[in-house]
């Protein structure tokens, strides 16, 4: 069979490019090795300061500043009843032997160090090149006194509330009225509890004979104690007398405190609530009516609004004025149009003209301060007054009820958390070098970029092949070479 001839240019030309398409994968096969050992390292979730304990520890033999000293707890005493330590445990006693991370110490002499570089694929039995030595990791030391676990919950808890003292019409025609303030107090704790109960008076205010309650002077009244098992509600009824002439005083507040402990228990707890003395619109005046709304402050505290609705009940037109007393650390923080603040705690507002029958309703912003809503509830005071173009003025004032969500909140007590010895994180910790701010570390960057080229490089190697590959399959086919001819 006859040969068919080629030039030596469509021959070149016609030559697979094996050697470029086995020198471009062969460098991106090397860059993604050399991206592995470091994409290993940034994924591994066990290189933190406290991982490293294992490594540092392959003898057996245990090191005196690592081993916490065998000896008994200081805070007992095995011969008889707990006596106190000196100096005390808190302070300057060595901690509990249960503290110190012990596993990871005991175990690290039978387990082999982490590798931190991953090996090179292709099945190589050569020993990784080792890299810079590492630093040193501290030795970890027990807790210090201020990292022991915290001590045990209180058992005593205890939380008391109040009803208001509201007066009925009735008191505008006595000299003097005699009501009752319910209190209630609850053990909210987990032990039997000595409860002691006492409560201040504002002026006009006194008591009237309330069983086992003294005096003590400045409107505070002392009574006695109780006892109440865990868990326990009870009530208590304190009689009060409310002087003919308090009316000129309101507002009026008071606040009930109670206190409690138990035996064999440290220490006590106390929780107080204040409660407001309500009276009706009066005195009693033909002509005019007053009406006003509660305040209440939800849980955050934000600024609330108080309406008032003056009533020219006469027959006659008058002009209107409303006045506003609020109670320390409850203000008004900009009066509406036709206010004016007339001191720290008095806003006088004109109400303009009312003509008989008509009703102005005024609208006035009211915030408090977080004392003041804590002290809650409270009481302020409105007075409305109609003047008639003929004959005498007409007044009458009344007080309202200030509440607030904060008086209420019980705080969430957390306990506080472990704390180690310095230098050392806990396991699972992150540093801002770790990555711990939501972002890539060098390491990771690193990597990134290496896997980034590689792919780059395989794709020009793909890039390559298959321009060769189409130059060859579109050149001009060769032609054959007529047989020589005999």
């Amino acid at each position: 069979m006859a040969r068919v001839k080629v030039s030596p240019e469509r021959r070149a030309v016609g030559r697979p490019p094996t050697p470029l398409l086995a020198a471009s994968l062969a460098l991106g096969l090397l860059a993604a090795l050399a991206a592995a050992p470091a994409l290993a390292s940034a994924a591994m979730p066990g290189i933190h300061p406290i991982a490293a304990v294992t490594e540092s520890a392959p003898e057996p033999d245990p090191d005196p500043e690592t081993t916490p000293a065998q000896e008994p707890t200081p805070t007992e005493d095995p011969g008889g009843d707990p006596v106190p330590t000196d100096p005390a445990p808190e302070t300057t006693a060595p901690p509990p032997e249960t503290t110190p991370p012990a596993p990871p110490q005991t175990t690290a002499p039978n387990v082999p160090p982490p590798t931190t570089t991953a090996p090179a694929p292709g099945g190589s039995t050569r020993p990784p090149t080792a890299g810079p030595p590492a630093p040193p990791v501290p030795p970890v030391r027990p807790p210090a006194p201020g990292g022991t676990p915290p001590a045990a919950p209180s058992p005593l808890g205890v939380q008391v509330t109040t009803e208001d003292v509201t007066l009925p019409a009735a008191y505008w025609n006595a000299a003097s009225t005699t009501t009752t303030l319910r209190v209630t107090v609850a053990n909210t704790g987990t032990a039997p509890q000595r409860v002691r109960l006492s409560y201040t008076l504002p002026a006009g205010l006194t008591d009237a004979g309330t069983k086992g309650c003294v005096a003590a002077g400045g409107g505070a009244y002392h009574c006695g104690a109780w006892t109440a098992e865990a868990g326990v509600r009870f009530s208590s009824l304190i009689q009060l007398r409310v002087a003919g002439n308090a009316w000129k005083r309101m507002p009026l507040s008071g606040s009930v405190q109670v206190v409690a402990d138990a035996p064999g228990v440290p220490g006590e707890v106390a929780d107080d609530q204040g409660f407001a003395v309500l009276f009706p619109p009066g005195p009693p005046v033909p002509g005019i009516s007053l009406a006003a709304d509660e305040v209440a402050f939800d849980i955050s505290g934000a600024a609330s609004t108080l309406a008032v609705r003056l009533v020219n009940t006469g027959t006659v037109d008058a002009a209107g004025l409303v006045e506003v007393i609020l109670p320390a650390g409850v203000s008004v923080p900009t009066p509406p149009a036709g206010c004016l603040p007339v001191e720290a705690s008095r806003t006088r507002c004109d109400a303009g003209l009312l003509s008989a029958g008509e009703t102005r309703e005024l609208r006035l912003p009211v915030e408090a301060t977080p004392q003041a809503q804590r002290e809650a509830p409270l009481s302020g005071a409105v007075i409305g007054q109609l003047d008639p173009r003929n004959g005498a003025t007409r007044r009458v004032q009344m007080s309202f009820r200030i509440t607030a969500a904060a008086a209420l909140a019980t705080p969430v007590v957390s306990p506080p958390a472990p704390t180690g010895s310095q230098g050392v994180l806990p396991a699972g910790a992150t540093t801002d070098d770790d990555g711990g701010g939501g972002g890539m570390t060098s390491v990771q960057r690193t990597a990134v970029i290496l896997i980034a080229v590689s792919a780059l490089l395989v794709v020009l190697a793909l890039t390559l092949a298959t321009t060769s590959l189409r130059r060859r399959l579109g050149g001009p086919t060769a032609e054959p070479t007529p047989p020589p001819t005999d």
